[in-house]
């Protein structure tokens, strides 16, 4: 299992917290992660705010634009500005989703990639240039998609192979998987079991809205149900336990609320801990 300076809870830090966060963060939370983009060029009050919270306690980013697949050239500009920006703020950890935002112009949806050969040299590339640029490796997400465009591997064909090719670490996102279970039809427990253990970096668990029996959408905007959660407890047994973040975008409840979800994290690392007698 990868080792970094992580505890083994977080919690997705959204601008809307911030105040709460610099009065009273959730005791349950060991570090946090946002999204660069968002703080990147933030400055005044929240800019003075952000920086008063990493200067005091672990920081991981998970990314929003750097379009891993797009066709477009790599944005090396903006992969600079990510480095002085990891720099500055100390961030432990990247993260980036398999998927791409861009083409002939910004997206404000996450696209799936084309699960073909061709696509995973494409995308292996981008991943060793910015991992070059940055001085450090990151971690890829597997991501929730609801069309398969140009198939000719299947989803875990393509990461295990986009893992493999870019030699990057992996972000286990467990409500994906059960999001795609459902919807394209596959048996998550598999999918699950065959990730490398030994590239996961951290996971994420996150709530979802079903839309029907065969369709869920994954929003980020509801409590973490219970077949997630078994499936999060399936994953410590078969892998071990690793850093865990509950993400929430929208509908974003009191501290309370999510302090019970963060202590329900701990509650699952703990059993599985002492299943194979670590104190």
């Amino acid at each position: 299992m990868l080792q970094f300076p992580l505890g083994n809870v977080g919690l997705g830090l959204r601008r809307e917290m911030l105040d709460d966060f610099l009065l009273s963060p959730p005791a349950d939370s060991q570090f946090f992660e946002v999204a660069p983009e968002n703080w990147l060029k933030m400055g005044g009050k929240f800019g003075q705010q952000f920086k008063a919270l990493t200067q005091q306690h672990q920081f991981i980013c998970h990314g929003l634009s750097l379009s891993l697949g797009s066709p477009n050239a790599l944005d090396v500009a903006f992969v600079k500005e990510l480095k002085q920006f990891f720099d500055e703020h100390n961030i432990l950890l990247y993260s980036e989703h398999l998927s791409y935002c861009s083409g002939s112009g910004h997206m404000y949806d996450l696209m799936p990639i084309p699960f073909t050969e061709e696509a995973v040299n494409h995308v292996a590339d981008r991943i060793r240039r910015v991992q070059d640029i940055l001085e450090r490796k990151i971690a890829v997400e597997n991501v929730s998609y609801y069309a398969a465009p140009g198939q000719e591997m299947s989803e875990l064909e393509f990461t295990l192979a986009v893992l493999e090719e870019a030699q990057c670490d992996l972000l286990l996102d467990v409500n994906n998987i059960y999001v795609n279970s459902i919807n394209h039809n596959y048996d998550a427990l598999a999918f699950m079991q065959a990730m490398p253990t030994d590239r996961i970096a951290y996971g994420h668990v996150a709530g979802h809205f079903v839309e029907a029996e065969d369709l869920l959408i994954d929003t980020h905007g509801a409590p973490v149900c219970d077949p997630v959660w078994d499936l999060l407890a399936k994953t410590y047994q078969h892998h071990g336990v690793f850093p865990t973040l509950l993400e929430r975008d929208f509908n974003i409840p009191d501290i309370a609320e999510l302090s019970a979800e963060l202590s329900h994290i701990h509650a699952l690392q703990a059993a599985q801990l002492n299943s194979n007698g670590v104190a």
